[in-house]
């Protein structure tokens, strides 16, 4: 199983890259008319910065297409490839192919490795690895969003949450990749802890 075990792995890894590298944002901005999304407001190609356009359809779409490309890539390597048991299961293709995704959204190659934050491409991802994941994380996403108004807040407190439902939930394998993508999201949210910190972190519907 060694060699096939990572090969196979590596394939998914690049398969959840190349979904997870589609620029929604961009391309539905720029096909609704409004230009180059990294010009507007904080420059992010996700769905928070799209409603800055003024547009929340575009919001929406740009919202569930990042979260399908998680969904999808993770989905994909479940169907394409041979799931190890054990300690395997923790670095197998499944598990490849969730990072390779968030990856892919926060770094594109295409945009010169300058992309999103993965808050919604995460979600996907989880619903992917397993529904009450998914499940736990729209819930955590939501109700602190409705709370707080404050998209990077709910963001951050999803992506933590659903390491820890992983290993609440009887989900130990997916808890590594998890707990790792939850550290790359709040460190690519560090502009907005300080702004959190400062009290100036603006809400959702502002246009900074």
């Amino acid at each position: 199983m060694g060699t096939e075990f990572t090969i196979a792995t590596l394939w998914a890894a690049l398969l959840g890259y190349g979904l997870g590298s589609i620029p929604f944002g961009l391309i539905l901005a720029r096909l609704g008319g409004k230009g180059d999304i990294r010009q507007i407001g904080s420059g992010n190609i996700g769905a928070t910065n799209v409603l800055r356009t003024g547009s929340k359809g575009l919001a929406a779409a740009v919202l569930l297409l990042d979260l399908a490309k998680g969904f999808f890539a993770v989905l994909l390597a479940w169907r394409l490839f041979a799931q190890p048991e054990g300690a395997a299961a923790y670095f197998g293709p499944v598990p490849a192919a969730a990072l390779g995704a968030v990856l892919g959204h926060c770094f594109p190659v295409w945009l010169g490795f300058k992309g999103g934050k993965g808050v919604a491409t995460n979600a996907g991802v989880c619903f992917g690895l397993a529904w009450p994941l998914g499940l736990a994380y729209g819930l955590v996403w939501l109700g602190v969003l409705a709370a707080s108004r404050i998209s990077s807040l709910a963001g951050m407190c999803a992506v933590v949450a659903a390491a820890l439902a992983a290993a609440l939930l009887g989900y130990p394998a997916f808890v590594p990749v998890l707990a790792l993508i939850a550290l790359l999201v709040i460190w690519l949210h560090r502009a907005n802890l300080k702004r959190l910190a400062a009290g100036t972190e603006p809400r959702v519907g502002s246009k900074g």
